[in-house]
């Protein structure tokens, strides 16, 4: 017989087979990993774009109601003056009423500000009175309304505030 030995494939050690397949499963494992991470950060994405689209359109209608606030005032001026012609007057507060009310339905909350306490927040006092006719920091008289847009304030209140007299 041939001397040659012949060589039959060696069966592969278990051993490099268990580094091999742990090296697989911790690279499924970190791949997986990216993969929700990914997933997550588009969720974040998506949701972020859609609170800045929601935050745009709501900035954008408080401009335009911001741009109607010096009609809406011209209009209570014009309702204070009086007129002859009852009829006429009739007109203006109908106009005036559904102006404001479609104000109100877009988000539009008017400031009380008459009697109550001044708040440097919601009121800008233009005129400070002593009086002992009411508390010290009272608002005595509303010079302009203020307003809210669906909770933050698009203007302050122009107001005139009593204050205590000085002792003399």
């Amino acid at each position: 017989m041939n001397d040659q030995t012949t060589t039959e494939p060696q069966a592969p050690d278990p051993s490099e087979l268990q580094k091999e397949l742990d090296q697989l499963a911790q690279e499924k494992a970190e791949l997986q990993d990216r993969v929700l991470r990914s997933q997550a950060e588009f969720q974040n994405f998506r949701k972020r774009v859609d609170r800045e689209r929601s935050e745009l359109f709501e900035y954008a209608s408080m401009e335009a109601v911001r741009a109607l606030l010096p009609v809406l005032d011209d209009f209570e001026r014009s309702l204070k003056a009086e007129s002859a012609d009852k009829e006429y007057v009739k007109g203006m507060e109908l106009i005036y009423q559904r102006f404001y009310e479609g104000l109100k339905k877009l988000g539009l909350e008017p400031i009380i500000s008459q009697g109550e306490a001044f708040d440097p927040h919601v009121h800008h006092a233009v005129d400070m009175v002593e009086t002992e006719d009411a508390p010290s920091d009272t608002v005595l008289e509303e010079f302009q309304r203020g307003y809210n847009f669906k909770g933050r304030m698009l203007r302050p209140a122009m107001v005139k505030v009593a204050v205590q007299p000085q002792a003399k």
